[in-house]
């Protein structure tokens, strides 16, 4: 079966694409809906100096407002709309699925099937909205203390920025499930990943500017290109890598014919989560620091003290986003695979795993094996991400080439390209039963 399905995506071609039109339209409207996005990056907040925001970002962009400005594709640099992008909805589903865990009525609701997935989802845009909220404030203030930056200050200013900031989070928000539910892909990661692609063009001219006026050499550069083609082939590898546990199906008897037993295999992805945990450390390590840069040293001691501490580069950033990327990496793929209900499905479809008892035996069997293939999966995404980033702070290239961006780019460019290929496989699957159908009434 395996072997007739990649047979049949060797196959595809242009043509099955001109054919497939549930596709395009879904496709075509994933690209309007990025490109709603996009625009909303360049429109500015009401009552902003740009000049003096200019100025004042200039200073700032090589710490972590620079990797916060990255993930909302240049939109923090121009103080738009979508400055505050789509991270507080992400730190709002991370504190939702972390309540799951300890919270009784929560988790029953997790297990109450779609109705209960609406009402999380509910409290999940609660919770954006209160985040939101205050990261929005805090930066109308930030920019209030900021020499110039703010053309009227005062509580209008105040009130009109938190309004358009978080109504701008909440439209993403809502865009990014229509991309989800009309579209192809995740709508949440390929708005970040519009982002950085978007911007990586102005990445890539100020490096090479860079190494024209002689403040980065032409090795240097070089090698950051080639670090970033064996980055994105490692990822690829690690991406596609699976461990298969081989499943068999005993003879079976239905009514006068026997059937012969079966064997196929259950995969085991080596990255279960996927992309996730360094979008969630990130979005963690951003929360606490948002406005801090924009205070010019007005703010309180302690916030100076932490901003220094977690700027991009520094140790303890490092310890903190290595820590996250581990532990969301157990975290998500506890939620996204049970093992037990694996077992328990397996069980009553009559499969098993050779040498391994039905049942709890099983279970346990599957938890320990992607216990350890998610060892392998953390160690593989904190590699990614840190080693090049430790190369950039030192060396001053901007964060577009680092891992973090990379390992988006390229895992949301794969997940969505096999979503185009299934649904691909699904319209041309349907075309030759539609071929076999009509064939049968001719005969």
């Amino acid at each position: 079966m395996a072997s007739a399905a990649e047979q049949l995506a060797a196959n595809i071609n242009f043509g099955a694409f001109a054919k497939a039109e549930e596709l395009k339209k879904r496709i075509w409207f994933t690209l309007g809906a990025l490109l709603v996005y996009r625009l909303g990056t360049y429109i500015p907040l009401p009552g902003i100096n740009p000049e003096a925001l200019a100025q004042a970002f200039n200073q700032a962009q090589t710490g972590i407002i620079g990797l916060f400005n990255m993930f909302s594709g240049g939109a923090v640099g121009r103080m738009a709309i979508f400055a505050l992008g789509i991270m507080p909805y992400i730190s709002a589903s991370i504190i939702i699925q972390l309540m799951t865990t300890v919270s009784p009525t929560l988790e029953q609701l997790k297990k109450d099937g779609e109705r209960g997935r609406k009402v999380i989802n509910q409290y999940t845009r609660y919770g954006t909205v209160f985040l939101a909220t205050l990261q929005a404030y805090g930066i109308s203030v930030g920019l209030e203390g900021s020499t110039d930056i703010v053309t009227d200050p005062g509580l209008f200013f105040r009130f009109s920025a938190v309004l358009t900031l978080v109504g701008g989070t909440m439209f993403l928000m809502w865009l990014g499930e229509q991309i989800t539910a009309r579209g192809i892909g995740n709508g949440i990661s390929l708005i970040i990943f519009a982002g950085i692609v978007a911007e990586l063009p102005t990445a890539i001219a100020g490096t090479l500017e860079l190494g024209r006026q002689g403040a980065l050499s032409t090795p240097l550069i070089l090698g950051v290109i080639i670090l970033a083609i064996v980055v994105i082939a490692f990822i690829v590898f690690m991406e596609r890598a699976q461990r298969r546990l081989i499943i068999q199906y005993p003879k079976r008897q239905v009514g006068n014919k026997m059937f012969q037993g079966d064997s196929s295999h259950l995969p085991l992805k080596l990255n279960t989560a996927g992309v996730i945990p360094p979008i969630f450390a990130s979005s963690l390590l951003l929360l606490p620091v948002t406005v801090a840069n924009f205070a010019s040293g007005q703010g309180p001691e302690w916030l100076t003290t932490v901003t220094a501490l977690l700027g991009h580069g520094q140790p303890l950033y490092m310890i903190l986003y290595a820590a996250l990327i581990v532990f969301f990496v157990f975290f998500y793929t506890a939620i996204v695979f049970n093992p037990q209900e694996t077992a328990d499905n397996l069980k009553k479809h009559g499969g098993f795993i050779p040498g391994i008892r039905p049942g709890q035996r099983t279970a346990e069997y599957i938890d320990r094996i992607l216990t350890r293939i998610s060892v392998l999966g953390a160690i593989y995404l904190v590699l990614v991400c840190l080693l090049p980033e430790f190369l950039i702070s030192a060396t001053g290239v901007p964060f577009y080439f680092g891992g973090t961006s990379l390992l988006i780019v390229v895992s949301v460019t794969m997940d969505t390209v096999s979503q185009i290929q299934g649904h691909l496989l699904a319209h041309q699957y349907e075309g030759l039963v539609k071929k076999s159908k009509l064939r049968g009434k001719r005969r």
